[in-house]
């Protein structure tokens, strides 16, 4: 992997650890900043899409409406999955197993999809990366995450959700490097999965959404601009030749970013397996740039 790559990939984790800090001024919103901010996306992004499409000439072959449906479909099904894992079992189980599985399963699906080979310290690399998170996201002993009965119910839907993130990853990687499909319609597409699972909700309750959302809309434009963005950049770097095996669980690595951030702007405690996924994330992201 090529060093402006890692640095794009890295500069992109900035990027999500900054409109992570902007959701939480909107958390109080629920689903209606969600919607607001997947509602700015739509637009925001539409006149580079219009510009794509009128100068690129893509073909709209069955195989390009069909992975553009399909990421559309199963981000929308990442979005559901979330939200029911979430009401099954506890957030501070899902979470972690999620991002922590996530990248590691399209690792491995793209060292056989795309035929990527991998040295010795970039495995280890991988491997530090995803434990890493995990740690970081568990925010309590591990021995508490696992250790628990009731618990197992929320490592299988990490697991489940996990699974469905790598599904995303491989179905965008395919996207971008194997059809050829410019990064910005490729994202622009998958941000259309949440404003489309909450829509009907919040057209039930309008009145809520303008209360609501008072005073933080300016929020809800930085997370719409900024959270696109971010994977945008990301699929264009692999659409550059970047192995998906690195750059999904390099990705991870804002939540180093943001568990710093949270220090320092929040004052939120840090436990010591957090920082001991910091830095076994920094000891990844040094082994995968050798």
């Amino acid at each position: 992997m090529a060093i402006w790559q890692l640095l794009i990939v890295l500069f992109a984790a900035v990027l999500h650890a900054s409109w992570n800090i902007a959701s939480k001024f909107g958390a109080g919103a629920g689903y209606f900043f969600a919607f607001a901010f997947s509602l700015f996306s739509f637009f925001i992004y539409l006149p580079w899409v219009i510009y794509i499409l009128m100068t690129e000439g893509i073909s709209p072959t069955f195989e390009v409406v069909f992975i553009l449906a399909l990421t559309a479909v199963v981000h929308l099904f990442y979005g559901l999955a979330l939200l029911k894992g979430y009401q099954k079992a506890n957030l501070s189980v899902v979470y972690p197993v999620s991002r922590g599985s996530g990248p590691l399963i399209a690792s491995l699906v793209a060292l056989g999809l795309f035929n990527e080979t991998l040295s010795a310290w970039e495995l280890l690399g991988i491997f530090s990366l995803c434990v890493g998170v995990l740690l970081i996201a568990a925010k309590e002993k591990l021995s508490d995450l696992f250790g628990r009965s009731e618990a197992w119910v929320g490592v299988r839907w990490g697991v489940f959700i996990g699974t469905i993130i790598a599904s995303y990853s491989i179905i965008d990687a395919y996207a971008v490097k194997t059809l050829a499909l410019p990064p910005v319609l490729v994202g622009w597409v998958a941000s259309l999965g949440g404003a489309l699972l909450l829509l009907p909700k919040v057209l039930n309750n309008m009145a809520a959404l303008r209360t609501q959302m008072r005073g933080i809309w300016l929020y809800a434009c930085f997370v719409g601009f900024f959270s696109p963005l971010t994977y945008i950049l990301v699929l264009y770097v692999l659409s550059q030749g970047a192995p998906v095996s690195i750059v999904a669980p390099l990705r991870e690595s804002s939540m180093v970013f943001g568990a710093l951030a949270g220090v320092w702007l929040f004052k939120e405690r840090v436990s010591t397996p957090g920082w001991v996924g910091c830095l076994l994330i920094f000891a990844g992201i040094f082994l995968v740039a050798t």
